[in-house]
Formats: C-alpha cells, structure tokens, sequence
C-alpha cells in the first residue's frame, strides 16, 4: 500500500474529550473517528488491525473444536423475559417495538438465542459435546460511553457457547477454551493476567477473567504473591480475627440528631468506623433482607446475592425502610428487628461493644454486641477485599490494581437450559437439562489494551501479530535512486509475504518520521541518498533508538526473519 493513496489521517492534536493514552492515540493515528458518543468508525488502519485480531481469534477457537455461525442481532424479548435477564439488565438492554408492536432487543450477548437453537436442534447426548462461536456486533446502552473503544455502546465481540451431558464434559471443554484464549492473547501480543471473576449477569457458578493490567483500566484487581488473583467483584480476604473485649459493655441508647451518615456519626460520637455496624436494607427477589457490614467496610451485592441464594438485589426505598425500622433512613440497626431476614459479614460477628442504629429517628445505640443483643443466623463473606486485607490462601498482604478485561470464560451450568427448555436424553434414555459454557472476548478491546501498553511519547508501539503493517518504507527524496530502491524493496517484501506500507508522499523527513511513529509500524526501513551512496538503507525496529545500515537485499532477509520471529503462531 502506497501512504500517497491510502486514507490514513494523522493528526498532532488530542481530542478534546480523550481521557486515556489508547483513545488519544487511536484519534490521532487515523485509526478510528468518532460518528456519536459511543459509536466509533474503523478506519482503514485501525480495520486492518481489528481483522488481524478477528483471524487470530478465528484460527484459535476453530483448532479448539468450536464451530462458527452468525446470529441476528435483533432478539424477541420474551426470549429474555424467560431467563430473568430483560430486568436484570435494566436499562442497558437496548430494546424497542417494531412496527407490529413486538418487543425486540438488540443483543449484548446470546446465551438466549443459542440456547433457543440447540433445544431445537439437539435432543440427544449422542451430538454433545457442541461448541459454537461467532464473532458478531453487541450493543450496550451505556450511560456515560468513555475511554474511546473500552466502554462504547456499539462493540465487537467473540462469544462462544458449549452444550454438556456432565459437569466433567463441560469441565474438559471450558480447559480447552482457557487455553485457548491463552494463545489468543499470547499471539496478539498482550501481557495478561487470569484472575478468579465472578458471574454478573451472564450467571454461572465458575468463571476466569483475563486482564491487561494497567493504571486507566476500569476493573479493579486483587493479587498476593502467593499466586491468588480475582477481581474485585470475586475476591476474597482472609477471616479478621478480633479478639473480643475484655468485658462486654450494657447497650445504651444515645441521642445522635441529624447523624444520619458513618462519618457524621463518628464524629459526633469520637469512633471510629471500624466500631459502627453499617446495617443496610435492601429487597431480594421483591422480600426484606438486611446486610450488617463493619461500616468501614463496602458490600458486594453479587456475594450477597449468593449467600441469600436470590437472582437479584437491590437497595430499599426509603419508604420500606420506615416502614421496616420505624425509623427514618440513617437510624437502621438489627437490635430488635423481627421477621425478617438478617445476613452479617464476617467481620461483623466477631465485633463486640459497636455502635448501630436504634430503629428510632435520631438515636443510635452503643455496647451492642453480636450473638447477645442479636442472633446472627447467617454468617457469610458479603463484603469487598480492601488494602490492609490478607490473603485467603497464604495469609499474605492483598495488592490491588487496575486492569482491562479482554476475555472472560463462564461454566454457566443449566441458568438457560432450565429457563429455556433446553433438555436432551442422557444415555440412560433420561431427560436432562443441557450443561452450559460460555466464553467471550472483546474485540475492540484487545485493540485498545495492546496500545495502552504497547507505546510511548511518539505513538503506538504495535506488536507485529496484529499490526496493520509490519514494515514502512520511508523513502527520503523523489531521486530516481531513492525511488528505485523503495520500490525495489516494496516489491520483494510483497513477494516474501509481508505487509508493507510505502510512504511515497511529497513531505519533508520529519513529517514522515512522526508520522511512521505514530502508527506505530513495528519496523521501518528508510531509503535516503546519503546510506546509498554507501549501498546501504536504514532498517530500525520501533522499540529501538538507532536504525541499522544493511544492503537492500541483506534488508529484506532482515526483515522477513524479524516479522516471522515476533509473528507468534
């Protein structure tokens, strides 16, 4: 591809509403352009560079056993309403009528369609197991799209899903699926981590995350030494051991006016939050549940939800509250609450002589300890891991950062086969429920991760798997011996099977330079009259300082091994 004729708009200047490396640059290397929020045009460069990564993902699941088809993006919501998931996901769901009225919505996913199709097509285990993956448009209406490509409402994804007579067959494919996007990641050139996640919304019992660690990603991640890794949402701390007090102090009611928050009450009653009992009130599948936290401490819905055994949870009104409590919001507390259900983290059933509410508007009670002036009928780990937490596994200090979620791998169990109908005959001739696995990457961002750690100052730093070119050729002058030999080059290199880029634009050198940084070519070979007079071209990799002089041939050979050697396959 000659630069003179490709559509490769470069610009100096970041966009006004880029908030990370990665968009910046993708703006500024011509590699994308912004049509709405949320919504991205691929542009030649950047394209080139998405279909590497959708060949590599292809090559992958394709070798794993999986099977491609192509599912429409339009679902009927029944479909949805049948597995729970039209209300779970709330307003995220993209969803309208058509014009005979019938409730459609745009797919973020497709458990529910492919659920929908084998229970048509399989009946029985004699055609199990099934593996069958696309590589298809999601949409997501998200509330704040941000950080270019990573949050937007239009992305493009992998998503795979396997069909199980057994737990053991289900557990055989996801492996195989676990390694497989191991050389997925490992061949587009990605530093990435697995760590322990949970569910959300797709459900399942067991799932992995595999993330990019960085400091601009969105999810938060939870690591000791020892080798444990989860994210936040999954990750657990050792038990706190707090030796009870000495003596047990006599509740007491005190009048705390307008201490309606932990630090309003903290200060008014000189505490500290690790002493207060958070006691929060939320509905589980339409009925009460209180969750009693150390108010220092922060909930995990989705551990909540587990340990409750409920599809889902959310905060009370404040009209349930009063109602619950008899007390306004702020003065919640279990001492004397009845009929209904009470769930306390761990931490909160070792505490003694705390502070909670006193079911009464502008009161609070001190010396409340657990197991005498409440029963504790559920104990559960209900809380997120926070700096200062131990590991579960080794007893060592738990580290935490950022990272970006590329792949995500569920063993989803019968969630959609029992909601769906989805049954075969076992051998036995018995039916049974068809066993799940799901298995998905983001497309866009893989893109998005490998720029984010893979560039400097200068611009993108492209590794060579799913670069759009493998090699620039800069050439310097319009000299028919400059000419000659990028062209001379660009033909033999095309002829070797690489992928070259030819800047023959009318520029000056350091435009060029810039430009071949930016873009972020892995390498560059630069023809200008000076090395030839000497015989030789320049030959630098992207991640190094100075350029190699070689003879044109020596170059070719030069750069066919380095592009074979970093091509990882």
């Amino acid at each position: 591809m000659k630069w003179s004729k490709a559509f490769i708009p470069t610009t100096r200047e970041d966009p006004a509403d880029a908030e990370i490396r990665s968009h910046k640059l993708m703006v500024r290397a011509g590699l994308i352009s912004k049509l709405a929020s949320g919504a991205y045009t691929y542009l030649p460069l950047g394209y080139r560079a998405l279909r590497k990564i959708e060949q590599i993902i292809r090559e992958e699941m394709d070798a794993a056993g999986a099977q491609e088809l192509h599912m429409p993006v339009i679902q009927p919501a029944d479909l949805w309403a049948r597995t729970g998931r039209l209300k779970a996901y709330g307003p995220v769901l993209m969803h309208f009528n058509d014009r005979h009225g019938r409730d459609v919505v745009l797919g973020p996913t497709h458990e529910e369609v492919i659920t929908s199709l084998v229970a048509n097509n399989v009946g029985s285990y004699k055609r199990l197991p099934l593996n069958l993956y696309q590589i298809q448009t999601k949409f997501r209406d998200e509330y704040r799209p941000r950080f270019g490509v990573l949050r937007t409402r239009e992305f493009l994804m992998k998503d795979a899903y396997s069909f199980h007579i057994s737990i053991d067959d289900l557990k055989t494919t996801y492996q195989k699926m676990y390694e497989a996007y191991c050389r997925i990641f490992d061949r587009c050139g990605l530093e990435y981590i697995i760590v322990e996640a949970e569910s959300g919304p797709i459900g399942g019992e067991s799932s992995h995350e595999f993330m990019v660690p960085t400091e601009v990603g969105e999810d938060s991640l939870v690591r000791c030494s020892c080798g444990y890794a989860a994210n936040l949402e999954r990750a657990t701390a050792a038990p706190i051991d707090v030796r009870p007090a000495e003596s047990l102090d006599e509740i007491q009611q005190v009048h705390t006016p307008g201490a309606t928050t932990i630090k309003q009450l903290t200060e008014l009653l000189s505490v500290s939050a690790e002493k207060c009992i958070k006691t929060l009130i939320l509905m589980g599948d339409g009925e009460p549940l209180i969750a009693l936290l150390r108010a220092d401490h922060e909930l995990n819905e989705a551990k909540l939800a587990r340990a409750a055994g409920l599809e889902n949870i959310e905060m009370a009104d404040a009209e349930t509250i009063e109602k619950l409590t008899g007390a306004a919001v702020g003065f919640s507390g279990p001492v004397g609450l009845e009929g209904v259900r009470i769930i306390a983290d761990q931490a909160v059933s070792v505490m003694s002589n705390a502070v909670t509410g006193a079911n009464k508007t502008d009161y609070h009670i001190t010396g409340v300890s657990p197991g005498r002036d409440f029963a504790l009928p559920i104990i559960a780990d209900i809380r997120l891991a926070q700096q200062g937490d131990h590991c579960v596994k080794c007893g060592g200090q738990l580290q935490f950062s950022q990272g970006i979620e590329i792949g995500h791998v569920f063993q989803l169990g019968t969630k959609y086969s029992d909601a769906l109908g989805a049954n075969v005959q076992d051998e036995q001739g018995n039916t049974k429920p068809l066993i799940m696995g799901c298995y998905g990457i983001g497309l866009n961002r893989i893109m998005a991760a490998a720029i984010e750690t893979c560039s400097d100052k200068d611009g993108v730093v492209w590794p060579m798997g799913i670069a759009p070119f493998q090699v620039v050729i800069v050439q310097l002058s319009d000299s028919s011996q400059v000419v000659e030999t990028a062209k001379q080059l660009y033909k033999d290199l095309e002829a070797r099977g690489c992928e070259v880029l030819w800047d023959d634009r009318q520029v000056r050198p350091g435009v060029k330079f810039k430009d071949a940084d930016l873009i972020g070519i892995p390498l560059r070979i630069t023809v200008g009259e000076k090395a030839l007079a000497q015989g030789k071209i320049e030959l630098k990799r992207r991640t190094e300082k100075q350029p190699r002089l070689l003879e044109p041939t020596d170059a070719v050979e030069a750069v066919v091994q380095l592009v074979e050697s970093q091509t990882r396959s």
